[in-house]
């Protein structure tokens, strides 16, 4: 386990977002594969069998997503998922700005394997660097013939427009980011029925991540059970973690999956800024419960691992937390930024979001009580599993709640003590 490198191989390289300098590394040879020697079925066939999972945050198998788009004569849309704007989450502006060809031939694959030819990249609009980045890859690649009609002389017809979103936080989830690429206010839509059988323009659609479209040219070119190989069983593949926080050497790193979270910290991230101690780590991006020392020190990273211990791999940004931290203040911040976020559609995100974040600021300047506390957790239990049409409730839910119980001593120092009056 540990390093391992294949969507960063050429990282170092500073021409590495050019078509040149991709095609000199093999780069869309994978595509002339699966446009001449592969049918669609054998593309999602691979994609399943290389076990690629999700890389945006829920893990869903990918060629299963695939399988779902329904045979019909309706027009079938593709979008690349470049949104990103969960908190300590980095790793796909990366991507964008660096491998924006390894992208675009990723998708290109994938409209082949569910008879797309319409994809839309959707880039969260304060990427100003990333959008003109690949909108210049996308403007490379039709004048190579890589786009538009008849790609590679293989009668294959794929067309690609990049769409800048307006930097709100829900349209990460991906009924939210259809409405917003039709034109309307980015609110989640109620399911049933899926984006597989009435997404964009009530057309059956798929929606991936960056990363996920990134690691289809490699599953294509050594063959999905090659893929299978690396990482664990459950989880195969490389994964891209963004380390922030309390950590000598943060940054993006490509590791197996499967690699120690302890490993990851202290061997490849150099350990704990200024040789403190580590209290706590946040796994996944903001909304992944939070785990203890102990609890990361037990953990590998991997979706099973991190499942286990009832927390979640999500968007891949690990946040390192020393002792220095204080967890009170770190968690009304999470708290204020669900609350910002909340599209206001569903009364229990739009109301207990707010309830939350304000609870919480009265603990954080120590004018709180126990009373507080309880209505936290009260509010909580209405605010999650299933009370609203997207998880956005339940993603504050999940930075709070494990965070006051797993370090509730740290809260209680906080709380204004009640002097009880007698006559």
């Amino acid at each position: 386990m540990g390093l391992k490198t294949l969507l960063t191989t050429h990282i170092a390289a500073s021409d590495s977002h050019t078509l040149k300098h991709y095609q000199s590394v093999d780069g869309y040879e994978s595509l002339k594969k699966a446009l001449s020697e592969m049918t669609a079925e054998q593309i999602v066939n691979d994609v399943k069998n290389s076990g690629l999972r999700g890389r945006g945050g829920a893990g869903f198998p990918t060629g299963n997503k695939w399988g779902f788009i329904p045979k019909t004569d309706k027009p079938k849309y593709l979008i690349c998922n470049g949104d990103e704007g969960e908190p300590g989450t980095f790793k796909d502006r990366m991507l964008i700005e660096r491998f924006p060809h390894m992208l675009i031939e990723g998708m290109i694959i994938a409209a082949k394997a569910i008879d797309s030819h319409q994809g839309y990249i959707y880039i969260r609009g304060e990427f100003h660097k990333g959008i003109r980045i690949v909108e210049t890859a996308v403007e490379e690649a039709y004048k190579a013939g890589l786009l538009g009609k008849n790609i590679l002389g293989l009668g294959y017809d794929f067309d690609l427009a990049v769409y800048s979103g307006a930097g709100a936080y829900i349209c990460g989830e991906e009924s939210a980011l259809i409405n917003s690429l039709e034109g309307r206010r980015g609110h989640p839509r109620l399911k049933p029925p899926f984006p597989a059988v009435s997404g964009l323009y009530a057309c059956p659609t798929v929606v991936n991540n960056v990363e996920t479209f990134c690691n289809v040219p490699h599953i294509i070119r050594m063959t999905g059970e090659e893929y299978k190989k690396i990482g664990t069983e459950k989880s195969p593949g490389t994964r891209l973690f963004a380390v922030s926080g309390h950590v000598k050497k943060p940054g993006i790193y490509e590791v197996e999956m499967g690699t120690p979270m302890k490993e990851l910290i202290f061997d490849i991230c150099g350990g704990i800024k200024n040789d403190k101690a580590l209290k706590a780590v946040i796994p996944g991006g903001s909304s992944s419960p939070i785990l203890t020392s102990e609890e990361a020190m037990t953990a590998t990273m991997d979706y099973e691992s991190i499942a286990s211990l009832k927390s979640m791999l999500g968007s891949g940004a690990v946040i390192i937390l020393s002792e220095e931290t204080d967890l009170v203040e770190t968690t009304y911040r999470l708290a204020e930024f669900y609350s910002h976020e909340s599209c206001g559609q569903c009364t229990p995100c739009r109301e207990g979001t707010h309830w939350v974040k304000d609870l919480l600021h009265k603990i954080k300047m120590g004018e709180g009580t126990e009373k507080d506390v309880e209505l936290i957790f009260s509010l909580s239990r209405n605010m999650e599993g299933g009370t609203t049409i997207c998880p956005l409730a339940d993603a504050c839910v999940m930075a709070v709640r494990p965070t006051m119980t797993k370090f509730k001593e740290e809260f209680s120092l906080r709380l204004k003590k009640e002097v009880s009056v007698t006559h």
